[in-house]
């Protein structure tokens, strides 16, 4: 029986104009634009860092199915898709309507039909009709999935709409856990998947940025009464990453931690030790991607979970 909760294979899209997107910098207090670096140079960086992540993958077992970015038109976020795409075991493939007009772009119908016809899956969901009202859900950055008991985390933002969030819910099944959060500057956590990252056993989470005592306490007992383990980051660490891994199935059933070497570092001894107990931590240099994308290692991923017999959303 596959794990429910964590997959061994992966799609990645290899960016071809990977680049700062002004559209999204509004929201993200992650992206940064300054920089002496061309156009040029900071795609061939960020290609770099794109192939070696890829290979570190491959190496653990992970099967990923890389996707070529199309260069027309550019889609400066593309090596994101995490944001506009779902996959379940149930057969089902779910696409999410996006904040940024640049991103919708990154939605590609043949990308869709290529996962349907490779690996089986049989039926479509579409929300991004959504965003002719202003409405948002960004997929697996807006939403941070507990498989294993149908739970669904969000931080409530502008990409992380509460009324598409409730469609979401009313077709999978799965119970919402709604929070908001915040950085250092008051400004809300743009995606929840920056602030946690959830596990089989355990749960990396920045509570600090949950500012109300009632809705922390409303997270941390879903969590323990889920059976993870909460392993918890400061907000220092979360703005290098940290709360952006992502547990994955290698070969011979090992299980991995993915995440940036820039999160890695910024662990203590005693959170690195405590997040080997769950898995083999993998890391690998995406300062690039990190500094002009605003998002890091899970974004980069979206998980395949093939379809079963008897799979679930």
């Amino acid at each position: 029986m596959k794990n429910q909760h964590c997959t061994d294979t992966v799609m990645m899209v290899r960016p071809a104009q990977f680049t700062f997107n002004p559209q999204t910098a509004p929201n993200n207090a992650f992206q940064s634009s300054e920089t002496d670096l061309t156009a040029r140079m900071i795609q061939e960086k960020a290609l770099k860092e794109f192939e070696n992540l890829v290979d570190q993958l491959t190496e653990m077992g992970i099967s990923v199915y890389v996707v070529e970015d199309s260069n027309d038109p550019p889609k400066p976020d593309a090596i994101f898709p995490n944001n506009w795409i779902t996959t379940h075991r149930n057969g089902a493939i779910i696409t999410y309507p996006m904040q940024a007009p640049l991103r919708r772009q990154e939605r590609r119908e043949d990308i869709v039909n290529d996962l349907m016809h490779k690996y089986g899956f049989d039926r479509r969901y579409s929300l991004e009709h959504y965003e002719e009202k202003d409405q948002f859900l960004e997929g697996t950055g807006s939403m941070v999935l507990d498989r294993l008991h149908k739970i669904v985390y969000a931080c409530i933002s502008i990409r992380t709409d509460p009324t598409v969030l409730d469609k979401f819910c009313a077709l999978t099944g799965y119970d919402r856990v709604v929070f908001n959060a915040t950085d250092k500057a008051g400004q809300p956590i743009y995606h929840t998947n920056v602030m946690m990252t959830l596990g089989t056993d355990f749960a990396v989470l920045c509570l600090e940025c949950i500012d109300n005592p009632e809705e922390r306490k409303l997270v941390s007992n879903h969590l323990v009464n889920s059976g993870r383990t909460i392993i918890e980051i400061s907000e220092a660490q979360m703005s290098t990453f940290a709360g952006n891994m992502l547990q994955l199935s290698g070969s011979f059933d090992r299980q991995l931690i993915v995440m940036s070497s820039q999160a890695k570092n910024s662990l203590t001894e005693s959170q690195k030790n405590s997040l080997t107990e769950y898995g083999t931590l993998i890391d690998a240099p995406l300062d690039t991607i990190e500094y002009f994308g605003g998002g890091s290692a899970r974004c980069m991923i979206a998980e395949i979970f093939t379809p079963l017999s008897d799979g679930d959303f």
